[in-house]
């Protein structure tokens, strides 16, 4: 019998990397840089919250496989469930019949989401997830008769994945501006990261923009509470909830991303839960399955979805989808991994996890190069400068961020920049001594980047 593929004795190590080098084109990745790196970290097995490479060196994962895994890596009742699914079904197309993981996913998330959502429709990332909200959203307003709601509402630096519709409303200059040509037009407004609290001179700019645009705005679209990729900037507490007030009285669907801020990481099962905030569509991704397999949601209220209800030849159907729409190996994954997360009352555990974090990081804020450390539940962002007292950054090709992970990962511990901001970002699994080893490393890390 031949051996598998995947049998890892048949290779070395340095062919492995040579593959790579020659093959593979890695994401959000200068490959020259990567290319040229001899140190590049081949990933062969997954266990807890620890990553082996193939070297059989281990290290600990503080950014969760970026920010997707939930559990740890090899949980066993999510490996049951998947193989279980393998043998009963590993596939069947939602185009034209229906397979019953999509529809017992589909019910829990309806029963766990904020109130209204109701309706489920399935695809593959975060991007896509938004992608799908974006059209329901224009063409809701449009088979509503209201044609000139035609514009979308977005924040500046907001990062809502990287499919045409996704970049159009997102806001980071360095990720979107080659592509200004092929998007959309929308309308911009600064996320409020500067203000402390949510004042009127923080609502001033979201009241003034509603007022001039509000009646041509098919919808908004925000990350709650937290900008993940913008370096996790922090919006006031009760800023989402005034977004919704306005979104309800000019008649503006809320759009919710919570690809990056749900399943626990800001400290609740979804981010807007905080605020008491029930979007009108709200984007899951990411931790749905608990960070195994790619299955993403977009959720929406009855209301849009009687928007499109109606007789086959008014063609108001909503025309997207694709092949692995509701891919029921993914389905049981998530199935598993929420079950999981209430049999084991993890989200009521976290108010203390997120404590003994929030204590930990104390050490690091106080350091000579960190101009400022943001969090939220389980999510970290450690913003390094060459003079934080004057505001002085690094010099971009410096790459200090990228310093302190290479340190990192010289200690055992996988983390990731966003340019000069270190992030830190835990699976809910990590247990307490993981999250003060993270901590510890990250802050070790950065005094031996900076300080060289």
């Amino acid at each position: 019998m031949c051996a598998s593929l995947l049998d890892m004795n048949q290779y070395n190590p340095e062919e492995m990397v040579a593959w790579d080098h020659h093959y593979v084109w890695h994401p959000f990745t200068q490959m020259k840089s990567w290319c040229e790196n001899e140190e590049t970290l081949v990933i062969a097995r997954g266990e807890g919250c620890e990553l082996i490479d193939i070297q059989g060196r281990r290290y600990l994962d503080g950014i969760s496989a970026l920010w997707v895994n939930v559990h740890g890596y090899d949980h066993p009742e999510i490996n049951a469930a998947m193989h279980e699914q393998i043998d009963r079904l590993p596939h069947s197309t939602l185009l034209g019949q229906a397979n019953v993981p999509s529809i017992l996913l589909a019910k829990k998330l309806a029963e766990i989401t904020p109130a209204g959502l109701e309706k489920v429709f399935f695809s593959d990332n975060g991007s896509t997830a938004v992608e799908v909200a974006l059209k329901i959203a224009y063409q809701c307003r449009q088979q509503e008769g209201q044609t000139q709601r035609s514009k979308f509402l977005s924040f500046g630096d907001a990062y809502h994945g990287d499919t045409i519709g996704s970049v159009s409303v997102g806001g980071i200059g360095l990720f979107h501006a080659v592509y200004h040509p092929l998007l959309f037009e929308r309308i911009e407004i600064p996320y409020p990261a500067e203000h402390k609290t949510c004042d009127d001179a923080c609502l001033q700019p979201l009241r003034e923009v509603f007022e001039k645009h509000g009646s041509e705005l098919a919808a908004v679209i925000i990350e709650p509470l937290v900008q993940g990729a913008s370096g996790m900037r922090l919006a006031p507490i009760g800023y989402l909830r005034e977004l919704r007030a306005l979104c309800d009285k000019h008649d503006v669907l809320l759009i919710c991303d919570e690809v990056a801020t749900g399943f626990g990481k800001t400290g609740t099962l979804f981010a807007c839960e905080q605020e008491k905030v029930s979007p009108d569509l709200m984007c899951l991704a990411k931790g749905l399955t608990g960070g195994v397999l790619p299955v993403a949601a977009t959720l929406a209220t009855q209301r849009i979805y009687d928007a499109f209800y109606d007789e086959y030849a008014s063609k108001k159907t909503f025309f997207h989808g694709h092949s692995f729409t509701g891919n029921p190996i993914g389905c049981a994954a998530a199935l598993a991994s929420i079950q999981i997360l209430e049999r084991e009352k993890m989200m009521e555990a976290m108010p203390g996890r997120i404590e003994r974090l929030t204590k930990r990081l104390q050490a690091i804020a106080s350091l000579k190069h960190v101009s400022e450390v943001r969090q939220r539940g389980f999510m970290v962002g450690i913003e390094l400068m060459q003079n934080p007292a004057n505001g002085e950054p690094y010099p971009y090709e410096t790459r200090m961020g990228h310093r302190v992970i290479e340190e990192a990962r010289k200690r055992g511990v996988i983390i990731r920049p966003l340019g000069d901001i270190v992030v830190l970002m835990p699976a809910l699994a990590m247990t307490e001594e993981q999250l003060d080893r993270l901590v510890d490393v990250a802050r070790e890390s950065i005094v031996a980047a900076t300080e060289s």
